[in-house]
């Protein structure tokens, strides 16, 4: 990819994710104040296949891939990782303890970041299971949301959600472990990066 290319702003895939941005503070007014479950999980649903869409447009077609991009949709991906569980907490609709556990898990994580980026790493690689968790969560919300109706067929979809929330939030706890076994991983065989030259720049090209 050309630095050009690189550097480009205007993106289906950026647009996409700015529009899952925008939607956070409207999920959670329909959530909270209006209590329109069905059109909060309909932006749900819009979320998820929009998430998906953006990421085969980048990978798929000519010049839509961008830095921009690989920073923006992580983030978006975060902010509603964030913002679902706690509407979902604050509607009464999820335990407290599931919530407490998603932004635990996310805060720890975040913490190991200092130690990775002084080992000349921006990140570490996404694991499948990781991928995995965060599809089941984002499958299981929306479907815990429709279950909010007092008929049969609400019941039947909010227990599906319920499932996918438990093995989503197994699998979330699971791959945060296999994230901090590579942070343990780096910090053995990795120098400090600027502790010399040498040592500096294995680090950086790692």
């Amino acid at each position: 990819m050309t630095p050009q290319a690189r550097d480009r702003v205007l993106t289906i895939p950026n647009a996409l994710s700015v529009i899952r941005l925008v939607l956070v503070p409207v999920f959670l007014y329909l959530l909270l104040v209006t209590h329109d479950y069905g059109l909060a999980v309909a932006i749900l649903m819009f979320s998820g296949f929009s998430d998906w869409a953006d990421g085969k447009i980048a990978r798929l077609v000519d010049n839509q891939s961008s830095r921009l991009g690989e920073l923006l949709d992580p983030l978006v991906d975060r902010i509603y990782m964030l913002a679902v569980p706690v509407g979902l907490g604050l509607a009464g609709i999820v335990p407290w303890w599931v919530v407490a556990t998603l932004i635990g898990r996310d805060a720890v994580l975040a913490a190991t970041l200092p130690v990775v980026r002084s080992r000349g790493l921006t990140a570490l690689p996404v694991t499948y299971i990781g991928k995995a968790a965060t599809f089941a969560l984002m499958s299981g919300f929306p479907l815990i949301l429709l279950g909010q109706w007092d008929a049969t067929w609400s019941r039947v979809v909010g227990a599906c959600g319920w499932g996918f929330l438990i093995w989503g939030l197994g699998m979330y706890l699971w791959s945060a472990v296999l994230y901090l076994m590579q942070v343990r991983l780096v910090v053995r065989t990795l120098p400090k990066a600027g502790a010399d030259n040498d040592s500096g720049k294995d680090a950086r090209t790692a």
